[in-house]
């Protein structure tokens, strides 16, 4: 008979310290305690290198802590770790599917690991198979199902030994917002209807919010522990959106507040800047000046990042130039796309879409995973050649002059493409010489790019083991160096946390604001209010094009109030997939 206890995980003033390749300890957990109850959701959130990974791995019984208590279903995980991982799930950001077993293979592997008699399978396998919407994917690859299906038979594949307490470490990271919100849905499910015990990592803030219980941690330490609401709170009366003046944007509106001293935090927000003030009550006027400015109610981001900031000694240094640049107006048209057809045999990736980019512009190429968002980068890239249509990138035709408009354009991939053996310098070396900079000119941009993104303490250490934010930062360098005139950003900010995505919003913005041309892809919606345009993609198709603040007008929110860009994003393409299955029924009939 399984043991019971109300508080599924305690742990108290846990400590870990790893050692890094270049000798210097890092302490990943320094006095940590947390409690975690049966049958709740509890949230682990924090920036990079906060702890949360080392923490899940150390309640999974994968690490032993080197100090302090660990009580997980009432065992002693240090004493009896082998127990404790008979009667638990752990999904980790990289979970282990076998892309060349089918669907019910993989759960077969995972049920024999788990001694799952064939009976119990079968009575299993339909429910967990209905519960993720696989039934009809059975019999399909794992290596050919979408980004979101993977996390939801990685989930199935997770709860196969019916675990009494379920860990995911991060498991909506990478996937588009509708698959995030169908794995929200098992999750809650999961745990208001079966009871199951959950506790899960996110860099998701908006997350954070559907759980009972947060742990918030910053450099191993535990800055708060309660509901959502608590620390909500924090920022009580601190919470505010202002309309940019006459003649600004809200993304240079939201530079300058980010610049004063008594701002927290400042994201662009329906045209609009939601801050938070560093006190409650009035302030100076400051950048705010010519601004309306309202109170709103705090939500969980506003009270995380007041957190932070009472934590963290300075908010970081951001701050990017490039060498001077003539810009020959706002009008002047770096990308032109017309009728861009891409075909892999008889499947159709692009499909025939049109749109353009003006220098200076940020450019948002939205869509979930499998739209073509990736393939449209690669075509104007110029590292896949497109199937028909025109494709001109800073005037150039790509399919005369691919090399040399190669040479005014950066490119940071999903997977950042960095070489995870070499030196945070050894890869600024590789790129530098991969762009034909030579001599003193490659020792200069060199040094500019570490000191621009802060690599100087990380020049000797192997970039795979940098942490997310930092490897988004050593991508983004390497991908400046030539100075280029164009800038391709897929999926950047997938594995950053929240500090991370604003620091790299800062650059982005500042890039902008000296000429250069931005074109992004992002899972993350609230991203999209950085974007001067923005288009929205399924299936190869373009199924919506405008600002922000035009592309929110399209759908109502969820539970009233004002539609989020998430709500907008799910609207369209659901609206246009409902479409496609109407035109497909009267076709077959």
């Amino acid at each position: 008979m399984k043991a019971r206890t109300e508080i599924a995980i305690r742990a108290r003033n846990l400590l870990k310290t790893f050692r890094r390749q270049t000798g210097e300890l890092v302490q990943a957990l320094n006095g940590v305690s947390i409690e975690a109850h049966q049958g709740a959701l509890t949230a682990i959130v924090g920036p990079d290198g906060a702890g949360k990974t080392t923490l899940i791995r150390l309640v999974a019984g994968l690490l032993t802590a080197d100090a302090g208590t660990l009580e997980v279903l009432g065992l002693d995980v240090a004493a009896e770790p082998q127990q404790v991982q008979d009667r638990l799930g752990y999904m980790p950001q990289r979970f282990g599917l076998y892309e060349d077993l089918s669907v019910e293979e993989n759960l077969d592997l995972y049920a024999d690991l788990h001694g799952v008699s064939s009976a119990s399978r079968q009575a299993k396998y339909p429910r967990l198979l209905e519960m993720t919407a696989l039934n009809s994917f059975r019999d399909r690859l794992a290596g050919q199902l979408s980004g979101g299906m993977k996390q939801k038979l990685g989930l199935a594949c997770t709860l196969v030994g019916e675990p009494d307490l379920l860990l995911l470490d991060e498991p909506t990271v990478g996937v588009d917002p509708l698959s995030r919100r169908e794995l929200w849905k098992i999750i809650l499910h999961l745990v208001n209807d079966e009871g199951l015990t959950v506790l899960l990592s996110t860099s998701y803030l908006d997350e954070a919010e559907r759980c009972g219980n947060v742990v918030v941690l910053y450099l191993g330490k535990t800055l708060a522990q309660g509901s959502p609401g608590e620390v909500s709170n924090i920022a009580s009366d601190r919470a505010f959106v202002a309309d940019p003046p006459s003649g600004s944007t809200a993304r240079g509106l939201q530079v300058r507040l980010l610049g004063d001293p008594a701002i927290v935090d400042a994201v662009p927000e329906a045209g609009r800047v939601r801050f938070v003030h560093a006190e409650s009550g009035p302030f100076g006027v400051g950048a705010l000046a010519g601004t309306q400015v309202i109170a709103v109610e705090p939500r969980f981001e506003d009270g995380f990042m007041v957190l932070l900031k009472r934590t963290a000694e300075q908010k970081p240094d951001v701050e990017i130039s490039m060498p001077p640049r003539p810009v020959e107006g706002s009008d002047e048209m770096m990308v032109e796309v017309r009728e861009l057809l891409r075909k892999f045999s008889d499947f159709t990736a692009v499909d025939r879409i049109s749109f353009e980019v003006r220098r200076g512009e940020i450019f948002g190429l939205l869509g979930p995973n499998g739209a073509g968002k990736t393939t449209t980068f690669r075509m104007l890239c110029g590292l896949l050649a497109a199937t028909s249509g025109v494709l001109r990138i800073a005037g150039m035709d790509l399919r005369c002059s691919r090399a040399a408009a190669r040479q005014r354009i950066g490119y940071v991939a999903q997977k950042f493409s960095l070489y995870g053996q070499l030196t945070v310098a050894e890869n600024l070396e590789f790129f530098a010489s991969a762009y034909g900079l030579r001599g003193p000119s490659k020792r200069s941009r060199i040094r500019w790019a570490i000191q621009q993104f802060g690599l100087g303490p990380f020049e000797k250490l192997a970039a795979g083991q940098l942490p997310g934010g930092y490897k988004q930062r050593l991508a983004m360098a390497a991908a400046l160096l030539h100075q280029p005139e164009i800038l391709f950003l897929d999926e950047p900010t997938s594995v950053a946390d929240p500090l991370a995505r604003r620091e790299f919003w800062q650059r982005v913005t500042a890039l902008a604001e000296q000429g250069v041309t931005v074109i992004v892809t992002t899972h993350f919606m609230e991203e999209a209010e950085y974007c001067d345009r923005l288009v929205i993609m399924d299936a190869g198709r373009i199924l919506a094009q405008g600002t922000p603040v035009g592309i929110r007008s399209r759908a109502r929110a969820e539970q009233g109030g004002e539609p989020t860009m998430e709500d907008a994003f799910i609207a369209i393409v659901e609206q246009a997939r409902t479409h496609s299955d109407v035109v497909a029924e009267r076709g077959a009939a």
